[in-house]
């Protein structure tokens, strides 16, 4: 598929959250219907850029995101539930920012935005950006031109574009 663009409807897809009873499937509908979304992919929880800058932008920004509108701030990455779970609990993200689960790339995949780190040992993997979701219609996109850098798909960023 074409990379998503800014008016696209985001596909159907599934991601994987941990809910006090375990893991929990959530569709994009359930997840993005009727709400203004914070959104960010990172290639991998634990990674370096992720890890120290990434993640923390958003953290960092929530009671921001909060005041201009947004309803929540979510993050995903092609990592399991149980990696997001702890990576969440690890970030101080854990009741700040939610984390879903792409543990198949299949989101990743579905809006042109898998990125194929098997040459570095990562497998696939999505790509670095930041987006504003309203009711699921994709209102604005930042997408990373190098992986390991975290400029223009920041927290910081992101809500100075809102």
């Amino acid at each position: 598929m074409a990379q998503i663009q800014e008016g696209d409807r985001l596909p159907e897809a599934t991601f994987t959250v941990m809910t006090a009873e375990g893991p929990k499937p959530v569709t994009t509908k359930e997840f993005f219907g009727g709400r203004k979304v914070a959104f960010f992919a990172a290639p991998g929880a634990f990674t370096p850029t992720c890890d120290k800058a990434h993640l923390p932008s958003y953290v960092a920004n929530v009671d921001k995101f909060k005041a201009k509108g947004i309803d929540e701030v979510a993050g995903t990455t092609v990592n399991d539930v149980f990696v997001l779970d702890a990576w969440s609990k690890a970030s101080g993200a854990d009741g700040k920012v939610a984390l879903l689960a792409d543990g198949s790339a299949a989101f990743a995949k579905a809006i042109g935005m898998d990125l194929d780190l098997t040459a570095r040992g990562l497998g696939v993997r999505s790509k670095r950006y930041a987006m504003l979701v309203e009711d699921g219609v994709v209102k604005k996109l930042l997408v990373e031109d190098v992986p390991s850098e975290a400029t223009c798909s920041t927290g910081g960023f992101l809500l100075d574009q809102i």
